[in-house]
């Protein structure tokens, strides 16, 4: 993790700091391998610093390598009394995660000499350009998620309840050897399908319905995101028709998908088709989102995605469709930004699906 270390202290540099308070766990995981619920670490070019309390002291010297580890009493901040060297110090915090209580202790702590200065994002924007090994990740993350949905639909659909569907994919995902599922499955059915973050119901799924289906599962502290909207016997009409739209705004976005345009120009990429097919007020979502450590993380790619995208860069593709009372529709991939374009990861078919 020193190579990690060292880029983020060239960006602080970069920034016009001496050094950042790392505290969000996610940014702390990827900057210096700690994988437990409590540490701070401490990154300049003349600091590498790493804080934890009493019961992870054994584990942090596992994990954490190339910085001075050290030992907290209460209070997590007082592992980093007379650390700062003694001169002018400007101490970049992230102030998108850290609370304003945090906030206030950390001014108290800080030497008269250093200031805090708001510095959100910055191990955020490092880690939104994947390393191949967390590509990798990603990648069995995503195949492990694959095969536990296409075990939970063996037993079908129809008759069960949503929860039901649900409980079976998180225990599925659990037994192929993941940490945990990305996130609580949504399972929803019918008129449900239309709600796109919908909470399973232990209602019984019927018959010539369509199922939205959205999981994932964390593997190795990576995690994958994926959907699909699947069949319970014959739909409207209507139905199989935006189903082809939204599967046709996938595959565009995909095709475009690649190094130099912002997250929004691929956003709307897809957006003009479901726009030009009377259905555009119907989604209301952005198109995607980052997805490593957490599910949901940079770029954005919506139409509030000003950041270039750049190869390395792992995020979904997620178009839907949603019309109340009635029914929803929505696929997501997961796809690998990269020179040559885009690399999917996802490996379920797309087509509308009867189960």
């Amino acid at each position: 993790m020193s190579d990690r270390a060292d880029r983020l202290a060239a960006l602080v540099v970069e920034e016009g700091l001496d050094a950042l308070l790392v505290s969000d766990l996610a940014d702390l995981r990827w900057t210096c391998g700690f994988t437990g619920t409590s540490g701070l670490a401490l990154v300049g070019p003349e600091l590498r610093v790493f804080v934890t309390d009493f019961r992870y002291v054994e584990q942090a010297a596992t994990e954490v390598a190339g910085f001075d580890r050290r030992r907290a009493p209460s209070e997590l901040l007082d592992g980093l009394a007379r650390v700062f060297p003694d001169r002018e110090l400007r101490v970049g915090f992230d102030d998108a995660s850290l609370t304003v209580a945090r906030h206030a202790a950390l001014l108290e702590r800080l030497p008269a000499n250093a200031t805090a200065v708001a510095a959100g994002g910055l191990v955020a924007r490092l880690r939104a350009v994947k390393e191949a090994a967390e590509v990798e990740r990603i990648r069995a993350a995503t195949a492990l998620a694959d095969d536990a949905l296409e075990a939970t639909l063996a037993d079908g659909l129809a008759g069960r309840t949503e929860r039901a569907v649900a409980l079976a994919l998180e225990v599925a995902i659990r037994e192929r050897g993941a940490e945990a599922a990305s996130f609580e499955p949504i399972v929803a059915a019918g008129a449900r399908g239309a709600l796109p973050h919908a909470s399973p119901r232990e209602v019984e799924i019927p018959r010539d319905t369509l199922v939205v289906v959205d999981w994932g599962a964390r593997l190795d502290g990576y995690c994958s995101d994926c959907t699909r909207t699947l069949a319970t016997g014959q739909v409207e009409a209507e139905a199989a028709t935006v189903h082809a739209l939204v599967d046709d705004a996938r595959a565009a976005a995909l095709a475009a998908l690649r190094p130099g345009p912002t997250g929004k120009e691929i956003d709307a990429v897809a957006r003009k088709l479901i726009d030009d097919a009377g259905y555009g007020e119907r989604f209301g979502h952005g198109l995607g989102h980052g997805v490593g450590l957490e599910v949901h993380e940079g770029p954005r790619v919506a139409r509030t995605g000003e950041a270039v995208l750049a190869a390395g860069n792992v995020v979904t593709i997620e178009p839907g469709v949603y019309l109340p009372d009635r029914f929803g529709v929505r696929i997501e991939d997961l796809a690998v930004v990269s020179d040559e374009g885009a690399e999917v990861l996802t490996g379920l078919d797309r087509t509308l699906r009867v189960v």
